[in-house]
C-alpha cells in the first residue's frame, strides 16, 4: 500500500498537476451551470519582473461572464480540508499576480470600461465522495492594493 510519503517528488508534482486539472474542469462545468460563458481557460501572460529583474507570467484559471461582468475565477483545490481551506491560498501575493494578468488580460482585448471581478472557486476532491464545490463570487477587490495618496501636505 502506497502513502505519500512513498511518493517521490515527480510524482508528488504529477499527482498535483492532475488533481488540479481536475478541479478547474469541475470548476468550469460548475460556473456554466449557473450560466457563466467560460472565455478562456489557463490564460497565461508575461505581467512584468520581479525585484531579480526575472520575468514574470501571470495566469489565471478560467476567465468567464457572469451576464455583462467579466470574472476573472482563481480555482482551488484541494483533496481534503484537513489543514486549511482552499480559499487560504488565495492570499494576498496571489491575488495581486491575478490583478495585474487580469489588467494585461483587459488592455489586450481593449475592454477598459467593462464591469469585472474577481472569484474563487474551491474545490475539494476527497476520495471516494462527491466533490463539494463552492463559489465565491467577488472574493477580493483592487482597491486595497492601489497606492495611497497622501491628502495633508505636512512640510
Amino acid at each position: 500500500m502506497s502513502s505519500l510519503l512513498d511518493l517521490s517528488s515527480s510524482d508528488l508534482q504529477s499527482a498535483t498537476r492532475i488533481l488540479g486539472e481536475r478541479g478547474e474542469d469541475l470548476a468550469a462545468k460548475y460556473l456554466e451551470s449557473r450560466g457563466y460563458t467560460i472565455i478562456a481557460a489557463n490564460f497565461k501572460v508575461p505581467i512584468g519582473r520581479n525585484l531579480n529583474e526575472a520575468a514574470v507570467t501571470g495566469e489565471i484559471d478560467l476567465i468567464a461572464l457572469d451576464g455583462d461582468v467579466l470574472c476573472f475565477v482563481e480555482v482551488k483545490t484541494r483533496s481534503s480540508v484537513n489543514f486549511a481551506e482552499p480559499t487560504a491560498a488565495v492570499n494576498l501575493r496571489k491575488q495581486r499576480q491575478i490583478i495585474r494578468t487580469a489588467r494585461v488580460y483587459r488592455n489586450i482585448f481593449r475592454i477598459r470600461e467593462m464591469k469585472y471581478r474577481f472569484d474563487v472557486v474551491s474545490v475539494v476532491l476527497k476520495s471516494g465522495a462527491r466533490p463539494q464545490i463552492e463559489l465565491h463570487k467577488a472574493f477580493w477587490n483592487e482597491s486595497k492594493f492601489r497606492k495611497k495618496v497622501w491628502k495633508y501636505d505636512f512640510f
